[in-house]
């Protein structure tokens, strides 16, 4: 647990009035079985393509895949924890997938502040998921960040 921690640091916020253009943050998970049916039970998806290797085996991925939205809660995780970190509000959020997760692989979540603007708090962030080499998951979110001065 330690190493994750490590790998993650540093958790905590970062108010507007400290965020630079090309900080970055990220996170690192690996998406097993378990991860995908608490998944499955929390959002009620019960796809048979995340859930039934013999279901899976006939579809287009050739085996069962995890959840998009599993993958793209690690960019909420660094959202939220890191990168502007508590306090943030999440404005707005586009996601392109891909490639598929599987069961087993380890996904890292990164993101990095694209623009600032200071007078409205709003941060734009380029967020992506990678499998590897391999980018699973891309896009860009609009938060509103904490400010020291609305303490």
């Amino acid at each position: 647990m330690l190493d994750q921690q490590q790998h993650n640091l540093p958790v905590g916020t970062i108010c507007i009035e400290d965020l630079e253009i090309g900080m970055q943050r990220s996170v690192s998970k690996t998406i097993g079985d378990a991860e995908i049916k608490m998944f499955a039970e929390l959002s009620t998806d019960h796809n048979p393509v995340h859930l039934d290797d013999a279901y899976a085996q006939d579809t287009i991925f050739g085996g069962r895949i995890a959840h998009g939205l599993l993958s793209a809660s690690l960019i909420s995780a660094v959202i939220g924890e890191q990168l502007p970190g508590h306090g943030t509000v999440y404005l707005k959020q586009n996601l392109t997938f891909m490639a598929p997760v599987r069961p087993g692989d380890r996904v890292e979540a990164i993101v990095k502040v694209l623009a600032i603007d200071y007078a409205k708090r709003r941060v734009t962030l380029d967020c992506r998921c990678l499998v590897g080499d391999t980018v699973v998951l891309k896009g860009d979110a609009l938060v509103l960040a904490p400010s020291r001065k609305f303490d």
